[in-house]
């Protein structure tokens, strides 16, 4: 069984690595083009169809087909773009013109105030783009992440987050919370992704269906007194970004987890209601 694991972590790295290669050669114009069309073409073939569906079934009931297969779509191009993007992460680094920033005035405060929060955000979008837009305007950031389960691919990764989005990193688990507590206490801000299903989480409504969630920003902010800050990043139509930074949400006005929870399910939904077209709705988000 083991062998057959590695064969295939191998197989899959080799490959990606190669597209990797591919989109360094032919540029990041063609790159997005090339492969969001890979994506719209064979990633369906991969994933299950029945998962978007259902996902989509929760998020509405009144959408018709043409409208499910529009987002499901758009999702898959988007995915691809995404992919490859990582590849031009030191592009967007050194770059601004890709960018718009709005909430700018949320960052220049937190710098001013020199008083960690925690970021809150969804896997819209390219989502890297936010935490490096953080970084980029000397905020103290770390950010928490989950692994890959390939383990030929996840050293690059961990390599292309370290030098190029946020160089501090912290591996999504139990030693990774005591890891963001001691961040806290040096004063850095915590960027963590809110949307995805995780097993030690709670079941909280998200879309009117109950949906294990983490409430772990919750409970760092009520804990250290901290600002929450929900983030949303969008793709315009001409491959460039938008990121917006929310007002803070008080923890002090919070004292149970569970309702400041939900509060940021609904940040999250009304992010989706705006743009559900690049969301990942291939995640199990309601198994």
């Amino acid at each position: 069984m083991f062998i057959i694991k590695n064969l295939k972590y191998f197989t899959q790295a080799l490959i990606i690595y190669f597209f990797f290669i591919i989109g360094r050669i032919i540029g990041l114009k063609l790159s997005r083009k090339f492969f969001s069309y890979l994506f719209l073409r064979f990633a369906p073939l991969f994933k299950s169809k029945k998962i978007i569906e259902k996902n989509l079934n929760y998020f509405s009931k009144e959408m018709n087909q043409k409208e499910r297969d529009t987002i499901a779509s758009n999702m898959w191009k988007n995915y691809g773009m995404t992919f490859i993007e990582y590849i031009f992460l030191g592009f967007f680094k050194k770059n601004n013109n890709h960018i718009k920033i709005y909430g700018e005035h949320v960052l220049k405060n937190i710098v001013e105030n020199n008083k960690p929060v925690i970021f809150v955000s969804g896997h819209f979008s390219n989502f890297e783009l936010m935490s490096m837009e953080i970084t980029k305007r000397k905020v103290n950031l770390a950010t928490i992440y989950r692994p890959l389960n390939n383990y030929y691919l996840n050293p690059f990764m961990e390599f292309l987050r370290k030098k190029y989005v946020c160089k501090n990193q912290i591996k999504k688990g139990i030693n990774g919370v005591r890891d963001a507590i001691e961040y806290i206490k040096k004063n850095h801000s915590i960027a963590l992704m809110i949307d995805q299903r995780v097993s030690e989480g709670e079941r909280i409504n998200f879309f009117n269906f109950p949906a294990l969630t983490t409430t772990l920003p919750a409970q760092l902010a009520i804990k250290y007194k901290l600002k929450i800050v929900p983030v949303f990043i969008e793709r315009e139509k001409n491959n460039t970004f938008k990121i917006k930074f929310f007002n803070e949400i008080n923890s002090d006005d919070y004292k149970d987890k569970s309702i400041l929870t939900k509060k940021l399910n609904e940040f999250i939904e009304n992010m989706l209601v705006k743009n559900p077209n690049e969301w990942i709705w291939s995640h199990d988000r309601w198994k």
